[in-house]
């Protein structure tokens, strides 16, 4: 994996020089995925913007995220575009309805594939923020240079955008889960920094540290099932405005040689 070292983000790395099905490759500095950016340094903003050319950031947070994380410091770089892409619904501010929600979403995840929930959590990224999927992969395709990817702990969110990115690319099925399973040799410095956040912290702590680690297995199962829910991929973005000119551009954005 082609890890990327910053002072301010420990789940960063460049997805470039995978293999595609057709024996290429995928290009470096066209799509990195990360955690969260909050803590960057000068130096870290320096590396991205200027020595890996970042003109997109692509951030999958919630709305309430943004609103309480505050500033990131790549948000006042000039040439660098923020765009917003929430991938989970909006549930507003209200402590009663975030909670009422959230149990909602739990029930929901096991009944959508209940040999994994976190899988069946993933397929509810697709059924209930289609949009925003879409949208988020359009933002990748678009971006001048390389766009950056990424959520609170650069896992789920990031992981799911991330693999229909590279499965567009015409990465194989067993790199993207190889890729996603990555962020293992990572977890316990996630959750250190993740728990210095007062948003993020009772989160990290009221579950099993086995949760936040990813299991290959979801993300094969997740690619099984887009298969056989959905008829693939390239069927499902089909389906929801993601056409023939963007699926080329999305390809032509992340392979070498393009």
């Amino acid at each position: 994996m082609a890890w990327i070292e910053l002072d301010g983000a420990v789940n960063v790395r460049d997805l470039g020089d995978l293999p595609t099905q057709d024996g290429q490759k995928t290009a470096r500095a066209r799509l990195l995925r990360a955690d969260n950016l909050q803590e960057l340094s000068a130096a870290d903003v320096t590396k991205l913007v200027r020595d890996l050319g970042v003109t997109t950031v692509v951030d999958l947070r919630s709305s309430n995220e943004l609103a309480a994380e505050g500033p990131a410091p790549l948000d006042s770089v000039a040439g660098v575009r923020h765009a917003h892409h929430p991938v989970l619904p909006e549930v507003g501010s209200n402590t009663d309805v975030i909670a009422e929600a959230l149990l909602a979403r739990v029930r929901q995840d096991q009944s959508r594939y209940p040999r994994d929930p976190v899988c069946g959590h993933y397929l509810g990224y697709l059924e209930d923020r289609p949009d925003q999927v879409v949208g988020a992969l359009r933002s990748i395709a678009r971006a001048e240079g390389a766009a950056l990817v990424h959520c609170a702990a650069g896992k789920d969110r990031t992981g799911v955008v991330v693999a229909l990115a590279l499965t567009v690319a015409g990465v194989p099925g067993q790199a993207v889960v190889a890729d996603y399973a990555a962020t293992g040799e990572r977890t316990e410095a996630i959750m250190d920094r993740l728990r210095r956040s007062r948003l993020y912290a009772r989160d990290i702590d009221s579950k099993p540290a086995d949760l936040h680690r990813p299991r290959a297995e979801t993300m094969a199962a997740f690619l099984e099932q887009m298969d056989a829910r959905y008829g693939g991929i390239p069927a499902w973005l089909a389906g929801h405005g993601f056409g023939d000119d963007d699926l080329c551009a999305l390809r032509v954005k992340l392979r070498a040689g393009a």
